[in-house]
């Protein structure tokens, strides 16, 4: 911290206290103050292009007072600034509904400490993003490529009307970036900890190796495939599973398909939102401490994620997984990491991948699952995924950067983009997941905080309905 600068924790205590003035001491309130350092280096045509940083802080308020709950942000942390916001909350409750379903506040009680963050990510200068940046276009070999490379860093305090209080700091880097040939992209994903952890080199050159294989695709017609995802798909999956499935606001509502204590999922699948695996912060945003949660053990689904809201309605404990918004959005999972049974050694089947699009294939894990396949696709990526029915969590979709045809164990040569609809549970139900690779990789999300680690996946069917643009 800078010298004479509040901290975080210090801010936070303010807007309780003026909560406590202004509302009366029978109100009720909680305040998250984060200092945020952000900064990406943005690159097209194999050029840097925007080389941005922000450093900004956000203090958000929720109070209940006269049974009325309301919520307010604002980034004024002058005293006059702290004041303005406390009185439009307060303004705000006196215009909402009653609230009966009001869960109270977060008792005082321990906060684990949260993981040390790197130092050298926190503060990473301007060329140690454009170098990573540099290596990624020197790899892709001459191909056109764009992307990005960022790092944040965040600072967050909170404190409530009942005392209790708690800080922590998270850090995070991560690296996207396409590779294009003749309209074909390949891309490489990649979120961790540390910025040194990020290869700029290695990124490229798996880009590029998929942007030069999936040259020239052909047609195939619609109908269910076997198909092999590679980490950034299997994330797609991930997402969608966590909000609108192990979302204990939907569960309540019965908009959800979980139902703990069932076998669900094949028994490869165990899935864990684990946020202190990693640089997270060690609360939630009502201040309840973050711990590991098993959702999914060996295909058994064995828990939602609950904040105080949600936890009060089904009787049970916040498991840590309030966010801002809950109320509408309900509480989210968002650092689930997929691990299961192992695919085995890719000698295994007898097969090689090596084929006329063998360039597809960048890892030990994907050519392991690949090698199995008598008939089927190869998936980088899934986009603009849209739930058509929350219950059954069929969703509708894309695919891109990269299809391949599979043929006895070897990749053979490109395809076009194609649409599906599949149910995301029934495609890795019990006896549906074929083989899980054995080193999952850590892939970035656009929500601040979210991360979702997935290895390659091997699914018995996948629904293709038709062609990208169908």
């Amino acid at each position: 911290m800078n010298s004479g600068r509040s901290t975080e924790l210090e801010l936070a205590g303010q807007v309780v206290e003026l909560v406590r003035q202004l509302g009366g001491p029978a109100a009720q309130a909680d305040a998250v103050v984060t200092r945020a350092d952000l900064a990406l280096a943005r690159f097209a045509n194999s050029a840097i292009h925007q080389n941005v940083a922000e450093s900004a802080v956000g203090v958000r308020l929720r109070l209940h007072v006269d049974g009325r709950t309301a919520a307010g942000s604002g980034s004024v942390v002058t005293t006059d600034g702290l004041r303005a916001l406390v009185e439009r909350t307060l303004a705000a409750a006196r215009l909402c509904p009653p609230d009966p379903g009001w869960p109270g506040l977060t008792a005082p009680t321990p906060v684990p400490d949260a993981p040390p963050v790197d130092e050298a990510t926190a503060y990473a200068e301007p060329d140690q993003r454009a170098d990573r940046v540099g290596a990624f276009v020197a790899a892709a070999g001459g191909l056109s490529t764009a992307g990005y490379c960022r790092t944040a860093h965040r600072s967050s305090a909170f404190a409530n009307s009942a005392g209790h209080t708690a800080s922590g700091r998270s850090v995070e880097a991560a690296m996207d970036g396409i590779a294009r040939r003749d309209g074909a992209d390949g891309v490489a994903r990649r979120c961790a900890d540390r910025l040194s952890d990020l290869d700029g080199a290695e990124l490229g050159a798996h880009a590029a190796a998929k942007a030069q294989a999936a040259a020239d695709p052909v047609e195939l017609p619609p109908g269910h495939y076997e198909v092999v995802f590679e980490p950034a798909a299997v994330a797609d999956l991930l997402q969608n599973l966590s909000w609108f499935g192990f979302n204990g606001k939907r569960y309540a509502e019965r908009q959800s398909f979980a139902e703990p204590g069932v076998a669900q999922f094949d028994r490869a699948v165990t899935l864990v939102d684990d946020p202190l695996g990693a640089s997270g912060l060690p609360f939630d945003a009502e201040g309840t401490a973050r711990r590991a949660l098993t959702l999914v053990e060996a295909g058994t689904t064995r828990a939602v994620a609950h904040d105080r809201r949600t936890a009060a309605e089904a009787g049970t404990q916040s498991t840590g997984h309030a966010v801002a918004g809950g109320a509408t959005w309900g509480p989210m999972a968002r650092t689930m990491r997929m691990s299961g049974a192992a695919a085995g050694p890719a000698s295994a089947s007898g097969r090689s991948t090596a084929g006329a699009a063998a360039g597809a294939v960048v890892d030990a894990d994907t050519a392991a699952l690949v090698s199995r396949v008598e008939r089927g696709l190869l998936v980088s990526d899934l986009w603009y995924t849209r739930v058509l029915d929350p219950k059954s969590l069929v969703v509708t979709g894309l695919t891109r950067n990269g299809v391949w045809l599979i043929e006895d164990g070897t990749v053979v040569r490109a395809v076009r983009d194609l649409r599906f609809t599949e149910s995301y549970p029934r495609a890795l139900g019990p006896g549906a997941v074929l083989g899980l690779g054995t080193r999952p990789v850590r892939q970035p999300d656009r929500v601040d905080g979210a991360w979702w680690t997935a290895p390659s996946v091997r699914l018995a069917s996948w629904h293709f309905t038709g062609g990208a643009s169908g």
